[in-house]
């Protein structure tokens, strides 16, 4: 097992009516409060009207239309509202990407220069406001996280800012709010989470044993609940189990010992800055490439294990094991719903190179990956999901 590092500072409040603390909590730090959310599904759902009746002795201003990959214009006219009014907390009503975009805000607040400046270098990141959630779709992780990416639509990047002074300072998880989520979101944000644990659980180190079981526990939460989820929407037991995996599965918890580069996620960044795809949707295209790509004499034992532990798999020969393993996942993608290749999503084979590059030069694929990915290999992955 690596040695590690472990300190989360959020403060969870889970459950029903949890949102109440908001008054008492943000009151420490201020009364201006900036509200970001996305497209005006607060609205239709009356969280919106919550939020203001429970900050009803708050100065408010808003910040809506956060976008799906949240874009570096939408951080900046954050920063200029929170300048221009002295805001004291930032509060972000939504999923990963109104959280992201919020982080990237508080810390853009106290630096000169673009805020694209501090995704490009982060020792420019020296304070940051305090940003409060309220979850409405799990997936990201966000909300017990000090990682951000955003979106720079000039230079087609997508990139992480990630600094411990973004962790948000108290997160409200009410899985009811996620009961009018449409069945696209609750498919895409479980993929997401599975993508998450997937990242942490294949890696070389064989010595972190509790953090390998606990990462196949939370598999197997997805498993169970996603497809419950999707078929009865405010079933409370899903929708809270669910919630929960999604911190869980990027807080750290789950990199205990291990550690080591990240695969799909760089890969996925590219599809989603080139063509805006849902960041859930590219990554179920893309993880049972991946796999198949990979296996080999040195990563099947771990792939058969991930077989046999998660999906049940009973199959002496390894090889046999992890093959099944994959063919599971995939099933279980498309059993959401999702698409399961690229030409689903408008995206064809004129610009493949170009995103196999960039995803090489912008991560540690070529370094530190599970096995180490170079561009001519990134882009043989994205061609073997094409059609």
């Amino acid at each position: 097992m690596n040695d590690y590092a472990f300190c989360v500072p959020t403060d969870i409040r889970f459950g029903r009516g949890q949102i109440e603390c908001l008054d008492k909590e943000i009151g420490k730090y201020g009364r201006k409060v900036l509200l970001v959310y996305g497209g005006g599904s607060i609205k239709k759902t009356g969280l919106y009207d919550k939020v203001y009746e429970v900050l009803k002795d708050h100065e408010i201003y808003e910040l809506p239309g956060i976008e799906p990959n949240p874009k570096i214009t939408s951080v900046r006219k954050g920063v200029e509202i929170c300048k221009e009014k002295g805001i004291d907390v930032i509060l972000a009503v939504g999923g990963g990407s109104v959280i992201d975009a919020s982080k990237h805000i508080a810390c853009g607040t106290f630096y000169d220069g673009d805020p694209w400046d501090m995704v490009l270098d982060r020792s420019l990141v020296t304070k940051a406001l305090p940003v409060f959630t309220v979850l409405t779709i799990c997936a990201t992780g966000s909300e017990m996280n000090p990682g951000a990416v955003i979106s720079n639509e000039m230079t087609k990047e997508k990139l992480e800012i990630n600094h411990p002074l973004l962790y948000p300072t108290l997160s409200v998880c009410d899985p009811t709010y996620l009961f009018t989520l449409p069945a696209s979101q609750t498919a895409a944000g479980t993929a997401d989470i599975i993508s998450h644990i997937f990242e942490q659980y294949f890696q070389p180190n064989d010595g972190a044993y509790l953090t390998d079981r606990f990462s196949e526990a939370a598999l197997k939460t997805c498993f169970k609940y996603g497809p419950i989820a999707m078929k009865e929407p405010d079933n409370y037991e899903a929708r809270s189990n669910l919630m929960w995996c999604s911190s869980i599965a990027l807080n750290h918890l789950l990199t205990f010992g291990k550690g080591g580069g990240w695969s799909v996620h760089p890969m996925e960044h590219e599809l989603s800055a080139f063509y805006d795809i849902t960041h859930g949707v590219g990554l179920a295209i893309l993880t049972p490439a991946w796999m198949r790509y990979i296996l080999n004499d040195d990563t099947k034992k771990r792939f058969a294990m991930y077989a046999k532990n998660v999906w049940d798999v009973i199959e002496e020969d390894d090889l046999k094991a992890a093959v099944k393993g994959i063919e599971l996942t995939e099933g279980f993608f498309k059993s959401l719903g999702l698409p399961s290749r690229l030409s689903d999503v408008g995206i064809d084979d004129s610009r493949l190179a170009e995103m196999a590059a960039e995803a090489v030069r912008t991560s540690t694929l070529k370094t530190r990956a599970y096995v180490k990915l170079d561009a001519s290999d990134v882009e043989q992955i994205y061609r073997n999901c094409l059609y």
